[in-house]
């Protein structure tokens, strides 16, 4: 198909203790999102140590593994190897049309009842530290479309925000990101998401990958961005870690209106304390033979 293009990403996150433990039920979002760009041609996972795997449609759509374990392990071994099919081609992806609106948004009344759940605020302890950073935004106002804003704020975070590479559970907080002045991809979308869901603009979380050098070198990892949604044209994605749009680029695992709803790997193991030693992600990206 010459509108067409595979991919693929082979995913691994690897853990180590310093003895056995035994492994309560893992969730994982790590299957592409499939739709009218992109479509999953197979996908393999291998687990050690061995596990049953269920699948299930959570709420928002995505497609969740649930291992359950069958023995402990001094290690866990999580093996994604899928190929995907994006219909177009990578070296020239298509225009998207650009949402006309004006801020303040005006959603559909047969919609609000399910954006009301993207646009109301994870951190809502933080109001008084968002409404002070808001405060040196642009006036959103001020921009010919809402789209635009958007745009500039992703920028602005991208310019304000060093990126750093954390290995530790969940997100930082806004308040955190915005006083250290640093922090991970995952961070600074919520810092961007909250931001909007402050201003009324509904957005949600969405993880997956970045085809990028490091991916194509081996030496990649996750990402995560922020997605947005505007009258008629529906959700479009800007990553505040590059200060840009979504492009074909990013693959979608998962979105949600929370972070943590969406997080690659999440479970638990019982053992001693101390047993933990280590977690090492790697994703790659080929191009395999059509």
């Amino acid at each position: 198909m010459s509108d067409s293009h595979l991919l693929r990403i082979i995913h691994r996150t690897h853990y180590q203790y310093a003895q056995a433990v035994a492994f309560e039920m893992h969730r994982l979002v790590i299957r592409p999102r499939e739709g009218h760009d992109l479509r999953v041609e197979r996908l393999n996972l291998s687990i050690t140590p061995a596990a049953d795997v269920t699948w299930a449609w959570d709420i928002f759509g995505n497609s969740i593994a649930y291992a359950h374990f069958r023995e402990p392990g001094c290690e866990l071994i999580f093996d994604v190897d899928v190929v995907v099919r994006r219909f177009f081609s990578p070296d020239a992806p298509p225009q998207k049309p650009h949402s006309p609106s004006l801020y303040p948004l005006e959603y559909d009344q047969l919609e609000q009842a399910i954006l009301k759940g993207y646009m109301t605020p994870v951190f809502t302890e933080e109001t008084a530290a968002m409404n002070e950073w808001i405060g040196t935004l642009t006036n959103p106002g001020g921009f010919p479309s809402a789209e635009a804003f958007v745009l500039q704020l992703a920028e602005a975070i991208h310019q304000k925000i060093r990126y750093k590479h954390r290995d530790q559970k969940g997100v930082q907080t806004p308040g955190t990101t915005l006083s250290l002045g640093s922090g991970s991809c995952r961070d600074v979308a919520t810092l961007m998401m909250e931001t909007l869901r402050h201003l009324g603009i509904a957005a949600r979380f969405a993880s997956g990958y970045l085809d990028c050098p490091a991916t194509r070198a081996a030496r990649g990892s996750t990402h995560a961005w922020a997605e947005v949604y505007f009258p008629q044209l529906g959700w479009r994605g800007f990553d505040p870690t590059t200060g840009k749009r979504c492009e074909h680029r990013h693959i979608v695992t998962g979105t949600s209106h929370h972070p943590r709803g969406v997080m690659p790997v999440t479970g638990r193991y019982f053992g001693p304390s101390g047993a933990f030693q280590s977690m090492v992600v790697g994703v790659e990206f080929s191009t395999p033979e059509q």
